[in-house]
């Protein structure tokens, strides 16, 4: 078992997996959006590249540990809505509306019902 399995095999340490990963791909998703919408010349080239790494540090994270990963897909789902919506505030300025706080509000009631439910 390497460090990465040693580390998801605790609930804790894999919850903290999955945070650092939806920040990841989220940040990540975040240079493209810069690099398309908000940037020319330079800062567009800059903006793609850090895209590229970024998500390519979220993939490597992600699949680092041999796990079932399709089994925590919602609890990973409802974190990269949350973070999608942090770095929207934070990046662009953008507070959620009003639909979106309610989509979100299901997403995250479902992550808690494929996290919790047993049977």
């Amino acid at each position: 078992m390497n460090e990465a399995e040693r580390l998801v095999s605790n609930p804790l340490g894999a919850f903290g997996v999955l945070v650092l990963a939806a920040w990841l791909e989220a940040y990540g998703d975040s240079f493209f959006q810069v690099g398309l919408h908000r940037s020319s010349g330079m800062a567009r080239i800059f903006a793609f590249a850090a895209g590229i790494v970024v998500l390519a540090l979220y993939g490597t994270l992600v699949n680092a540990p041999r796990w079932d990963f399709g089994r925590l897909l919602g609890v990973y789902v409802a974190l990269f809505f949350l973070m999608a919506q942090i770095l929207n505030k934070v990046r662009f300025g953008q507070w959620p509306t009003p639909p979106v706080y309610l989509g979100g509000t299901l997403i995250v009631s479902g992550a808690l019902v494929i996290a919790f439910w047993k049977g």
